[in-house]
């Protein structure tokens, strides 16, 4: 089958379809076509959706007839946005690991035959790509994890998952952005919050940029924990080449 590929859906909406896999080459040229689609600023375009391996575009119809939009996007595939798309921004977010934090993370370190520090030190401190975003508003998917890190999910899910709280689900990692059900196994929790809808934005990252968990102690926690809470907390952000 041949890619990327322009599929109708309904009455107000495209899906640019970049390929059948999950993978880098693959999120590339989404976020190069993502970058240049909104560079374009198209009056009647209402929302633009990464995905895992494709681009929901939201148009309205009042605006632009589907002809129209398969016309501007066929031209937009054709532009090389490469250059722009390689300068990404790295989130750094703090995450207090382990007890009452992290009630799964022995079991993790058990599946995985390692210690708990072993665990720690696999998930912090490297990049992770987020894909997309879904689920719920600010959840974030995300690639790059260390396969001795992939456990199976609870076999019966929590009713309720705390905001903040840091898993991992089979070969995947995220951050829970609201309380929610959830199976994956909890490794710690972040005291910022990915999603604050009195905020601008209120998400706090988007599909393309990186996560990379940082561990801090009970105290630290506390500490950035309140001036989350006080609208003083300053987030860090690393801007660098790819």
């Amino acid at each position: 089958m041949k890619y990327p590929r322009i599929l109708l859906c309904g009455d107000s909406a495209v899906d640019v379809e970049f390929g059948d896999v999950i993978s880098d080459e693959i999120n590339q040229k989404i976020r190069n076509f993502t970058n240049v689609l909104k560079k374009e600023e198209i009056t009647g375009i209402t929302d633009i959706i990464p995905t895992f391996r494709s681009v929901l575009i939201n148009y309205d119809p009042r605006f632009l007839l589907y002809d129209e939009m398969k016309e501007i996007i066929e031209r937009l595939l054709k532009v090389d946005d490469a250059g722009d798309a390689q300068k990404v921004r790295i989130f750094q977010i703090p995450v207090c690991y382990g007890g009452e934090y992290g009630p799964d993370l022995a079991d993790v370190a058990e599946y995985g035959n390692m210690t708990e520090k072993e665990v720690i030190e696999l998930h912090a401190n490297r990049n992770y790509l987020i894909y997309m975003l879904g689920f719920l508003p600010g959840f974030a998917y995300l690639g790059g994890m260390d396969p001795r890190l992939e456990t199976p999910r609870l076999s019966n899910p929590r009713i309720r998952i705390p905001t903040g709280s840091v898993g991992i689900g089979g070969a995947q990692t995220g951050i829970y952005p609201l309380d929610s059900p959830g199976g994956w196994r909890l490794i710690g929790t972040t005291p910022i919050r990915p999603y604050d809808p009195d905020r601008e934005p209120p998400i706090l990252y988007e599909a393309g940029d990186y996560i990379r968990f940082v561990p801090i102690t009970p105290e630290e926690f506390e500490k950035i924990r309140q001036l989350e809470e006080q609208g003083q907390y300053e987030y860090q952000i690393l801007e660098e080449g790819e």
